[in-house]
């Protein structure tokens, strides 16, 4: 074999298929729920912010900088709220999300509360 290949190799298995069935439950459990929490909690924000300056909603059209404001926050909201649906793919977003959420979430419910 001058080209350097093997061809009595083992085929390698599908490391992204291995890896999402070796997360703990807990750990899945844990990082589902904290990047649910926080993608809500950032949804909220997001909401609350775009929101008309005046509390009528069909002032927005009275300006065009709340009309953008609102139509740019909606379209962000709708995109957070699909995002809750959507799974991540590997075992290391699972631990991504557990661990990061535990020092993002607190910051992210402070800013709402602030914002409120």
């Amino acid at each position: 074999m001058r080209d350097g290949t093997d061809n009595n190799a083992a085929p390698q298995p599908d490391t992204q298929k291995l890896s999402n069935s070796k997360v703990p439950i807990g750990v899945r459990i844990g990082g589902m729920a904290v990047r649910a929490v926080f993608i809500i909690v950032l949804t909220v924000v997001t909401a609350r912010v775009a929101s008309p300056q005046v509390e009528n909603i069909w002032s927005v059209f009275e300006t065009p900088g709340d009309l953008i404001r609102v139509a740019l926050g909606f379209a962000a909201c709708v995109w957070f709220v699909v995002h809750i649906f959507v799974a991540p793919k590997d075992a290391d977003a699972y631990r991504t999300w557990l661990y990061l959420g535990l020092a993002i979430l607190p910051l992210s419910l402070l800013c709402a509360v602030v914002i409120w």
